[in-house]
């Protein structure tokens, strides 16, 4: 995945922010002793990316890496089992967010990259990071690294390598999301309020659907996240592909099977998309962005650029966390109003 970075909101496009479910942070509803045991809750056992992972007790001491990853923590009411939070200093007004009790009450730890010295000196127990999303063999910072300093591991759903080559994505966005949730749930004993997170947002997406663009009226749509020689976009297994299909657009790269990757410029224009959704992050800001998609001569002809249908949302709208589903009725209501 890129790096995070928020840049300026912008004043010439239609600019959305989806808000989330509108979780509060609350102590979790499974009880634990000091030792982080529940009577008879533990030892319970999940499987995360193809593994069986067995948990003797609810981990104590997590340090997530990014900020969908912590959101999921935040949403969850798990801020009190963490030793802090790894992302960079760009993420806005933390305080207007659903999420904004569990920033306020959990150490930031660094604004950098992730790396075992950090997780070492926070004592961590547990890091929940993903590939691409913290992890990587580049930087020698793997579960399996983790394991042989005594640090266990959780891999981010949308993230797991699905066996071609480095390939991301083994199920569908949001049911990677509900995977992690349920997950997540068991590990740390708080089943009931996964299952009320869980039963919130199929609700707001339901609404959202039946408000959706549908048949001939859905648009086809691309997204675009970065690069000018060659887009990086979202495959199948992204969270742009549920949060485009659900919004009522036709996602133009839903046949690619990974989950965040690079393609041709010549597929965008073949495929010849009718609204154009930006992911705001990165050094370059999204009216940059917005800028190059206009002036770049091969996409001239490219029906959104040319009705200058372009959407932008949010890095933390579109990858895996609590703020998919309202970005799905975010994006519902812009494909309504963008609609020839």
């Amino acid at each position: 995945m890129p790096n995070l970075v928020r840049p300026a909101a912008l004043a010439v496009v239609l600019v959305l922010a989806a808000t989330g479910c509108g979780a509060d942070i609350s102590s979790p509803e499974g009880k634990t002793d000091d030792a982080g045991r529940s009577g008879g809750h533990y030892p319970v056992t999940v499987e995360n990316c193809g593994e069986k992972r067995t948990f003797d007790r609810a981990p104590q001491r997590v340090v997530t890496n990014d900020v969908g990853i912590t959101e999921i923590m935040f949403a969850l009411g798990l801020a009190d089992h963490m030793a802090g939070y790894v992302m960079p200093d760009d993420k806005g007004d933390l305080t207007a967010v659903p999420w904004k009790d569990g920033y306020r009450k959990t150490k930031w730890l660094s604004k950098e990259r992730i790396n075992k010295e950090l997780v070492l000196d926070a004592r961590a127990d547990l890091v929940f990071a993903g590939w691409n999303y913290g992890f990587s063999e580049g930087e020698g910072f793997t579960p399996d690294a983790l394991r042989k300093v005594g640090i266990d591991s959780y891999l981010l759903s949308e993230s797991c390598r699905n066996g071609q080559g480095k390939a991301r994505g083994v199920m569908a966005p949001l049911d990677a999301l509900y995977t992690d949730l349920r997950n997540l749930g068991k590990v740390f004993d708080v089943e009931d309020r996964a299952e009320k997170l869980i039963t919130s947002f199929r609700e707001q997406v339901a609404e959202a659907q039946a408000k959706a663009p549908k048949g001939a009226d859905r648009p086809r749509v691309f997204l675009y996240d970065s690069g000018e020689d060659k887009p990086f976009t979202s495959g199948a297994f992204a969270g742009p592909h549920d949060i485009i299909t659900k919004a009522g657009g036709d996602h133009v790269m839903k046949d690619l099977k990974d989950s965040w990757t690079a393609v041709g410029w010549e597929t965008v224009v073949a495929r010849d998309p009718e609204v154009i959704v930006i992911n705001d992050y990165g050094d370059t800001t999204a009216e940059q962005k917005r800028r190059f998609l206009k002036s770049y001569p091969p996409l001239a002809n490219v029906s959104a650029v040319k009705n200058d249908r372009i959407v932008v949302l949010d890095y933390v709208d579109l990858v895996e966390s609590p703020r998919n589903p309202a970005a799905i009725a975010t994006l519902a209501a812009a494909l309504r109003s963008l609609a020839p």
